[in-house]
């Protein structure tokens, strides 16, 4: 069982930046996508960003222009670079490595890391 852990979060002014770390305890190119979500007081959790094998990415409207999700397969790690951030994506970030197969889709996650920005 693969095991996600997510560091940098922390509390940041509006228009700050921050880096989210997830490192996997194993090799992140057995993983049909990597990515990130992340959950707000009284909201469901939301895509905020995913990278394919390949190194595609895909992005939440919110956070296009701002977010840059990289890896770095050599360390097993995936990156989130937020920039400009708002009051708005204060939430707790969680880690995911998704696997598709012909039983359907299996999913990991993190234990996330709180992310607070201030106005």
């Amino acid at each position: 069982q693969v095991q996600l852990v997510e560091s940098g979060g922390g509390l940041v002014q509006a228009g700050g930046s921050l880096r989210l770390s997830c490192a996997a305890s194993e090799n992140i190119f057995s993983f049909s996508t990597m990515g990130w979500y992340r959950q707000a007081p009284g909201k469901q959790r939301e895509l905020v960003a995913t990278i394919t094998r390949a190194g595609n990415t895909n992005y939440a409207d919110s956070v296009k222009g701002r977010f840059t999700i990289s890896r770095d397969n050599a360390k097993n790690t995936v990156y989130l670079q937020m920039n400009s951030l708002k009051p708005e994506d204060t939430a707790v970030y969680y880690c995911n490595a998704r696997t598709y197969s012909i039983v359907g889709i299996n999913d990991r996650w993190g234990q996330g890391t709180q992310v607070t920005v201030s106005s």
